[in-house]
C-alpha cells in the first residue's frame, strides 16, 4: 500500500481542492482523507489530479515523406511514451492505430496511455476518408487488413463500413460528418446524407459502440447531433441552430490545429456560444504526431475561453463521461482507477502544465520521467 501524502488534492465536480492523502491499492485508489496509514510518497507542496484523458489523437498518422508503413508505427513508441509521462493516462485514437497497438501496450511491449481506437475515418466517396489524388487515383497510405476500406456510398454501405470497423476491433466509430478545413476552403465539401449518417449512428449502436463525428460547419454539426452521435469534433464555425443541436451530445473543440490559422478567433467564438448554452466539453488536442501538440497545450486554449478549473474537468471527469468510462476513473475517489499526476504547487494554473509535472501514477505505478530508463 502507497499512501500519496502532503498535497492538496483536485476535485473536477466542484472545481475545489483539499488537503488529503491518497492511498493506492493495486491499481485502484483505495482510500481519500487524513493520516492514511502505508508506505508514503511525499508529495507536500503539491496538487494531485486525475489523470488526464485526450478525446482526440492521432498517435500514429502517415508521414509526408515516401517512407515504409512502418515508420508511421514505429514513430508512434516515442509519442505514447512522451504523453504518459506528462500525466495524459488516457486517450481515444480518432484514426490511425490499429487494434495492434492495445495489444502491444496491455503486454508491456509499449509504454503509454490506455488506448480507445476507431481505426479509420469513415466517409463517402470524395469525403474526408477518400485519399484520392488527380495524378494517381486512390492513394491509401493507410490500407492494411488491420485498417478496414472506411469508405461507403448510401445507407447499407455505411452499415458494412461500420461492421468492417469493429470486426477489426474498433472500441469507436469516427465519422467524416464534414470535410477538411482545406475541403471547405476549396468548395469541396462532400458529406454523408443524413440517412447515412444515422444508418452509421444506429449500426455503431447495435454493436455496443459509439459514434464521434468529425464536423467543422454548422450544417455537418447539426446533422452528426441529430442522427445521435455522441461527440462531435472541431466544431469551428458554431451557429445558433449548432449550438441547440449540441444539446445532447459533447463538444470536443481542438482548438490546438486551428490555433494558428485565421479561424482562430472564430473557433473561440464557438466554444464561447457552447459554454453560454450549457454545452458539455470534453478536452481533445487533435494531436499528431507532427506537430508535437498535446493536450497540455489544449488545455491552456481551453483555460482561455473556460477558466482553468473548468478545462481540468473537461480533461478529467468530464472526458471520462464522453468515454463511459466514468465508473473507472477522471476522480480521485476510492474504487477509481489509480491515474494521478502530481504538480509542482498547489494552484491549478494550467499555463505550463508539462513544466509543473511532478510525477505520475498510471493504473497505480509510477511512471518513468521522459529520459528515465525501467529494469
Amino acid at each position: 500500500m502507497t499512501v500519496l501524502a502532503g498535497a492538496r488534492v483536485f476535485d473536477p465536480e466542484t472545481g475545489e481542492t483539499t488537503r488529503a492523502d491518497v492511498r493506492l491499492e493495486g491499481e485502484r485508489i483505495a482510500e481519500v482523507g487524513s493520516g492514511l496509514d502505508g508506505e508514503r510518497v511525499d508529495c507536500s507542496g503539491g496538487l494531485l489530479i486525475p489523470g488526464l484523458i485526450d478525446c482526440h489523437v492521432h498517435v500514429a498518422f502517415p508521414r509526408p515523406e515516401p517512407l515504409p508503413r512502418s515508420a508511421r508505427i514505429l514513430e508512434a513508441v516515442p509519442v505514447l511514451r512522451g504523453l504518459l509521462a506528462r500525466g495524459i493516462t488516457t486517450v481515444r485514437d480518432a484514426w490511425g492505430a490499429d487494434a495492434g497497438f492495445k495489444h502491444a501496450l496491455r503486454e508491456g511491449w509499449l509504454t503509454g496511455p490506455d488506448l480507445l481506437v476507431s481505426l479509420r475515418q469513415l466517409g463517402p466517396t470524395g469525403g474526408l476518408g477518400d485519399s484520392w489524388e488527380p495524378p494517381a487515383g486512390a492513394v491509401d497510405t493507410l490500407g492494411d487488413p488491420s485498417l478496414p476500406d472506411p469508405l461507403f456510398d448510401g445507407p447499407d454501405a455505411a452499415r458494412a463500413a461500420v461492421r468492417r470497423m469493429v470486426r477489426a476491433g474498433a472500441d469507436w466509430l469516427k465519422v467524416g460528418a464534414s470535410g477538411a478545413m482545406r475541403a471547405l476552403r476549396d468548395g469541396l465539401d462532400v458529406r454523408p446524407t443524413d440517412d447515412e449518417l444515422a444508418a452509421v449512428v444506429d449500426e455503431a449502436r447495435r454493436s455496443g459502440r459509439d459514434v464521434m463525428a468529425h464536423a467543422h460547419t454548422p450544417a455537418a454539426v447539426v446533422s452528426a447531433a441529430r442522427a445521435g452521435a455522441r461527440s462531435i469534433e472541431h466544431g469551428t464555425f458554431l451557429d445558433d441552430a449548432a449550438v441547440e443541436a449540441l444539446a445532447d451530445t459533447w463538444y470536443v473543440p481542438t482548438l490546438s490545429p486551428i490555433n494558428e490559422t485565421e479561424f482562430a478567433e472564430t473557433h473561440r467564438r464557438s466554444v464561447r456560444l457552447a459554454v453560454e448554452a450549457g454545452v458539455r466539453i470534453a478536452a481533445g488536442s487533435d494531436l499528431a504526431p507532427r506537430p508535437h501538440v498535446d493536450l497540455t497545450t489544449e488545455l491552456r486554449l481551453l483555460a482561455a475561453v473556460l477558466g482553468d478549473a473548468a478545462a481540468v474537468k473537461a480533461a478529467t471527469s468530464e472526458a471520462a463521461r464522453l468515454l463511459r468510462l466514468d465508473d473507472d476513473r477522471g476522480r480521485v475517489e476510492p474504487g477509481l482507477r489509480a491515474d494521478l499526476v502530481l504538480l509542482d504547487g498547489t494552484g491549478l494554473e494550467v499555463a505550463d502544465l508539462p513544466g509543473r509535472v511532478r510525477a505520475v501514477w498510471h493504473d497505480g505505478k509510477p511512471v518513468p520521467a521522459l529520459g528515465a530508463t525501467t529494469p
